[in-house]
């Protein structure tokens, strides 16, 4: 079990279950809890990075956690430089990771 998904019924919150959520992943399958983000079901799941940066193609997952930083950025549902951190997962979400290419400047 992931430390970052308490089971229910060993949470001190009380929180209870929650209907769950199926979403994909660069076509791998996921489950998470409604009411999660789509970085809270990534993490869950065991995926710490999901973009690489421009520049030296380098690893990003989630960095500040309150969308200030835009390292957590996905595509969802063909939409792209969606905050994972930000949104909440839905039933059925298509997530794919999110890489560009640093323009070319022509002289």
């Amino acid at each position: 079990m992931n430390a970052r998904l308490i089971p229910a019924e060993d949470d001190i919150s009380g929180r209870r279950d929650a209907d769950p959520v199926r979403l994909t992943f660069e076509g791998r399958t996921l489950t998470g809890e409604r009411g999660q983000t789509i970085a809270g079901v990534l993490l869950a799941n065991g995926i710490q990075s999901w973009r690489t940066t421009s520049y030296d193609r380098r690893p990003r997952g989630l960095f500040c956690g309150i969308g200030v930083c835009y390292d957590c950025i996905v595509t969802v549902n063909d939409e792209r430089d969606v905050r994972a951190c930000q949104r909440r997962a839905h039933d059925g979400d298509v997530i794919t990771a999110q890489s560009d290419e640093l323009p070319v400047v022509k002289e």
